[in-house]
């Protein structure tokens, strides 16, 4: 009797394997990355994909992603996108997602499609993030114009929100439908909330705040406001203001949060800041185009900070030297004793100095001072000889490290390091990040860390060619 084999055969190493052996849950975190227009489209490669796309946790409409025809104007297009999203929603089951994303050019007659859209994405799809563009891109706005269609706002029904689950809600281009007792309906699952080019009067932004109790971020860009805009607030933590430049008229904002920790102002002009109960503040912005007309709200927006004793991080360009010429000087007991980090954005002229300076001896506890340069638009005014000429001298008694940002090698850079290793009492480390720009792009370099003895500091690190 011949003896059976006992030979196994070796498994085929390259088995011929398809796209559809990968695990669903796998192609569903893929189509996660991408866009639901584009996550529909790639979920039509297979029968056993297609419903893959209705198991995503997020759903984005994207007009700008829309497949658009030049030979057919902007309204049909826009029907067309209306149709798509219709059909998505009708066919997507009834199972919570985390975000809907949604940006369209609006026109009065698609109120009904939208109205629904927002319904479904907060009652049927349960949202924790509903973010609504209708502004999108200003080239859009433009053949808006083009075609003669007047570009219209959508009403967003606030009240919409009252039995959802959304925590975080942006809104661009649009006007708020309140409810009339927004202080007792409360939306208290929104702790988050975006608005950009949203129109309210005084009395609505009051209502608006009130009404959502455990609002902990809120940042409001290129909004309008009647004259006393007053955030009043125990809950909000982070405030931000961006791009409210309306210099013909006399605006006030007045911030009483208890509980704010981070307040930030981006491009803004009011005629007057108030702050109230800031003990918590521990972090300010302030970005200014460097126009000379705009000094006057950053000088207005940086005395905040006297209301603000335990303040440790400050974000703010260098206009410090005008304060030795300005008539609307700060009090002489004006003086961030908590200050550890300062972020300045400046140049290194000798009015930048000068301005530095000043700043400095306002900051006794400084440990990390980052420098970022700064694009001036107009010149420097002229300061007094007897300023300009007066060596420059840098009270820095706790600082340990200087950060250059945007190190070019010019002299004046180069000057203000041999200064700055001059007068370092405990100055441990000066970090050069290097960038050399040619034509329309930059090329950023290794960092140069100078370190040890202030007085004596050594290269480690390489410099640009």
């Amino acid at each position: 009797m011949e003896q059976a084999s006992t030979e196994i055969q070796a498994p085929n190493p390259n088995p011929s394997r398809t796209l559809n052996d990968i695990p669903d849950e796998i192609l569903v975190q893929i189509l996660s990355l991408i866009p639901t227009l584009e996550a529909i489209h790639n979920s039509l490669v297979s029968r056993q994909w297609r419903s893959l796309w209705s198991r995503l946790p997020f759903l984005d409409f994207s007009y700008h992603l829309f497949p658009v025809n030049d030979a057919e104007p902007l309204p049909v297009t826009s029907h067309r996108f209306a149709e798509f999203v219709d059909r998505a929603l009708i066919l997507r089951p009834n199972s919570p997602i985390k975000t809907f994303r949604l940006s369209f050019i609006f026109y009065h007659y698609y109120t009904s499609h939208v109205d629904s859209w927002v319904r479904s994405a907060v009652t049927r799809f349960r949202a924790r993030e509903l973010d609504l563009d209708f502004f999108i891109d200003k080239e859009y706005h433009l053949r808006s114009e083009e075609d003669r269609a007047p570009r219209d706002k959508y009403d967003f029904p606030f009240s919409v929100l009252r039995n959802g689950c959304v925590e975080s809600l942006r809104l661009t281009y649009v006007d708020l439908a309140l409810p009339a007792s927004m202080a007792t309906v409360g939306m208290s699952s929104v702790r988050s909330m975006f608005l950009e080019d949203v129109d309210l009067t005084d009395q609505m932004w009051e209502r608006l705040i009130l009404g959502c109790p455990n609002l902990e971020d809120l940042e409001l860009q290129n909004g309008g406001m009647d004259q006393n805009l007053r955030i009043c607030s125990t809950s909000l933590k982070k405030l931000k203001f961006g791009y409210f430049y309306d210099c013909y008229y006399k605006n006030t904002v007045e911030i009483d949060c208890p509980n704010l920790v981070s307040l930030s102002f981006d491009c803004i002009s009011f005629t007057q800041f108030r702050l109230k109960n800031a003990s918590s503040l521990v972090e300010f912005h302030l970005n200014m185009v460097h126009l000379d007309k705009y000094y006057d709200s950053w000088s207005k927006a940086v005395k905040l900070l006297g209301s603000a004793p335990n303040v440790k991080c400050v974000n703010v360009q260098n206009w410090w030297f005008k304060l030795l010429t300005s008539k609307d000087s700060f009090p002489k007991t004006f003086t961030l004793h908590n200050l550890s980090l300062l972020e300045l954005r400046t140049g290194y002229t000798q009015y930048d100095l000068v301005g530095m300076a000043a700043v400095l001896e306002l900051c006794p506890n400084l440990e990390t001072m980052i420098l970022d340069y700064l694009h001036k638009i107009e010149v420097d005014e002229s300061l007094p000889e007897a300023i300009l000429n007066k060596p420059v001298r840098f009270n820095m008694p706790r600082l340990k490290q200087v950060k250059m940002l945007k190190f070019f090698g010019s002299e004046d850079e180069n000057n203000f390091v041999t200064l700055l290793k001059k007068q370092g009492v405990v100055l441990q480390k000066i970090t050069l990040f290097p960038i050399k720009v040619e034509g329309n792009s930059s090329h950023q370099y290794p960092p140069i860390v100078l370190c040890g003895n202030p007085r004596e500091c050594e290269v480690t690190g390489s410099s640009p060619p």
